[in-house]
């Protein structure tokens, strides 16, 4: 089963819930605004992504430039953004067993869950 964390108002997210639903493949869906993931969950997410907390935040994102400006986040302080914050959490994610995947494109993701 896939497990896809989610934001409701991110029309990717959007996307991948309908393409999983069209190909009637299994899947649970992980809302990261309602219930954001703890600290443990984020530390084994990055491991599964292979990524480090500052690549998951969406840097480039207006609302998180207009907050915390242009420039380099630590990744101590991408961990406290990520865990109050969840809208700046890249999105959305896809996870399958040990291994998980930004699922961008949309292409990408299908190859992922076949």
């Amino acid at each position: 089963m896939i497990r896809v964390l989610h934001n409701n108002s991110c029309s990717k997210s959007k996307a991948i819930l309908e393409f999983l639903d069209e190909n009637n493949i299994k899947f649970e869906i992980i809302d990261i605004i309602a219930d954001p993931l703890s600290h443990i969950e984020i530390l084994t997410l990055l491991k599964k992504l292979n990524m480090t907390p500052s690549q998951l935040l969406r840097t480039h994102d207006k609302a998180f430039i207009a907050k915390y400006g242009k420039g380099t986040v630590s990744d101590e302080q991408a961990m406290k953004i990520l865990e109050t914050e969840p809208q700046f959490m890249q999105r959305p994610i896809l996870v399958k067993k040990e291994f998980a995947m930004i699922g961008r494109p949309l292409e990408n993701a299908k190859l992922f869950v076949e």
